[in-house]
């Protein structure tokens, strides 16, 4: 017998209809626009899958709509908890109800909701438990929820079949919702969560490819600056989305210039080569992160001369990091990536392929002449 909870947050996406961008605070605003809840039905979407297999699962769920009733609806075995939500639950409510969860250790916790409740989960469960989404909100930029809620649904049957299924850790991200109202995309990673993985139905994170060309910046800008380590020297070439990395940072950044970071504080900006030089030879461990050229590829040669040969010689390719949103590589059309620092030799034994950071953990390897 397979026990599993439920948490549904029943104001999830109702910002998105009525354009408010999100649900976080906002929710009552939301249904005096008219907008009508549907957290409800995604999830009944996902429990459908379940029903040929009632005698093989339990639910721990809370009363009313954080999962009882609809529970209750389809017939599966049910037992409450004592914690009784607010109506209209709010975030604490999540919150509560996940803690509560926890002292009966379901096998997993399945919740209903956006990025936001995935947070709230998150900050309770951690990786104590395995959990899996069903995508329900505004934003779905964390990659613990099902491609859709009959995705949810497949895999929790192949739990229930008694097949293999992989649990993997997966990031918990989502958006400063009122900063993204005022057209600022911050996106965050608040940890990590234990999810089952099945084929192609659990989503990877938002990255990459989206439509929104500023999403992507901010994914490549919070996985780069995550990955940054203490006590090295990190020179931030130009362009845009290397300018989102020093806003992630919350640093002034130079545009069309070379600044430097160490331990996440802005050291110099906009250097010319004899200072990045000097800087070089004060920090035993350097990198450097830049951005392509768009429509023609140059990674070095073109607006960052900065960087020159010797320049290039003392990091080592191994210690460069190239970020571009994939629509820009696309744009590309085939043709490599270039680079050009005026050592002909330096550039032959660059040549070949190179890792591009394109969204938050996703590279591509490309070519580079």
């Amino acid at each position: 017998m397979l026990t599993l909870g439920l948490i549904i947050n029943p104001l999830a996406g109702l910002g998105g209809a009525v354009g408010l961008k999100g649900s976080d605070g906002v929710a009552l605003q939301a249904l005096a626009l008219g907008a009508v809840p549907k957290a409800a039905e995604r999830t009944r979407q996902a429990l459908e899958a379940l029903l040929p297999f009632k005698d093989q699962c339990v639910f721990l769920s809370c009363a009313g709509d954080m999962g009882g009733d609809l529970l209750r609806e389809l017939g599966f075995a049910t037992r409450l908890l004592a914690y009784q939500p607010d109506t209209p639950s709010t975030a604490s409510d999540t919150l509560n109800a996940a803690r509560e969860m926890l002292t009966h250790q379901p096998d997993l916790l399945l919740f209903a909701g956006g990025d936001g409740t995935a947070r709230d989960i998150c900050t309770v469960v951690g990786e104590q438990i395995p959990v899996l989404g069903i995508p329900a909100g505004v934003k779905i930029h964390s990659g613990v929820y099902g491609i859709t809620p009959a995705a949810s649904g497949e895999v929790l049957v192949h739990l229930l079949q008694g097949q293999l299924v992989d649990i993997r850790d997966a990031e918990v991200r989502d958006l400063d919702e009122d900063a993204f109202r005022n057209n600022q995309v911050r996106a965050r990673h608040y940890g990590d969560m234990r999810v089952p993985q099945l084929g192609h139905f659990v989503q990877a994170v938002k990255q990459g490819g989206v439509e929104s060309e500023a999403l992507v910046h901010a994914d490549i800008a919070a996985c780069a600056v995550r990955e940054m380590e203490d006590d090295v020297l990190y020179l931030i070439g130009s362009g845009k989305t290397t300018q989102a990395i020093m806003d992630e940072l919350g640093l002034e950044s130079t545009l069309l210039g070379v600044d430097a970071v160490c331990n996440h504080q802005l050291l110099a900006a906009d250097l010319n080569e004899a200072a990045i030089w000097n800087l070089l030879q004060e920090y035993p461990a350097a990198k450097a992160i830049v951005s392509t050229m768009g429509g023609q590829g140059h990674v070095f040669g073109r607006g960052n001369q900065q960087f020159s040969p010797r320049i290039l010689r003392h990091l080592g390719k191994e210690n460069v990091t190239v970020v571009s949103t994939k629509t820009k590589l696309t744009q590309l059309q085939g043709r490599p990536l270039v680079i050009d620092s005026g050592d002909p030799e330096l550039d032959k034994r660059w040549g070949g392929t190179l890792e591009v950071l394109t969204g938050y953990e996703d590279r591509v390897v490309y070519p580079l002449v």
